[in-house]
């Protein structure tokens, strides 16, 4: 005859018990150990620019471009940021709970220029919509006329989808354009007190990323 262990049901209970809690501590320390040299294999930047960050007399804000949807759109901002384009630039037209539009030197709303030349087309995709504030789109004159002039909504605008390029949305900093949508403006919607961008820099990787990195570069 074979010998059979019977136990009685509290000690099976009892045995149950640490074989639980001994699976979960395993998984637990092994996903621990994971997770840490995950961390440890060292992250390549991407090959191109994902953010720009708007330094500007009231604050800054940082928009995320959006690549996928919009190339050229994309490289061109970021290109025109990177050559100095928008610095000492203002928002020459602010219309409250609609939008604040920006990027013209000359400041008239007629103005500005592409890297690509005068104008380019337009990249809408069904895929991206105005359906908040914080969408970042191209400003035109009519269909293909993107230049560098650009603006960003400040409430859902969806007479506007399928007119202009949506190349990004606002990373962080949407209080400092709220601020900018309730500044007085005049008759013909310009601000009284000019809002000047101060600095434009196009950034490989969040801002918050970019600082980390410049930290640990200066260690």
């Amino acid at each position: 005859r074979k010998l059979q262990l019977v136990f009685p049901a509290n000690m099976r209970m009892r045995m149950d018990h640490y074989i639980h809690i001994y699976i979960h501590r395993y998984i637990y320390f092994y996903m621990l150990i994971h997770s840490r040299q995950m961390e440890a294999i060292p992250k390549e930047k991407p090959k191109f620019y994902t953010h720009i960050q708007f330094q500007t007399n009231i604050g800054t804000f940082c928009i995320e471009l959006y690549y996928r949807h919009a190339p050229k759109s994309c490289h061109n901002i970021a290109k025109l940021a990177e050559g100095g384009y928008y610095n000492g630039v203002g928002f020459h037209r602010v219309i409250k709970d609609f939008m604040i539009q920006g990027g013209d030197p000359t400041g008239t709303g007629r103005g500005g220029q592409s890297i690509y030349g005068k104008q380019f087309k337009d990249e809408i995709s069904s895929h991206l919509k105005h359906t908040g504030a914080g969408v970042v789109s191209m400003a035109n004159s009519g269909p293909n006329t993107n230049g560098s002039q650009f603006f960003v909504i400040l409430k859902p605008t969806p007479w506007l989808d399928g007119k202009h390029t949506i190349f990004g949305r606002i990373y962080s900093g949407m209080s400092i354009i709220q601020r900018m949508g309730l500044v007085a403006t005049d008759d013909q919607d310009r601000p009284k007190n000019p809002l000047k961008i101060l600095r434009a820099t196009p950034l490989k990787g969040p801002p918050e990323h970019q600082i980390s990195t410049d930290i640990i570069s200066m260690q």
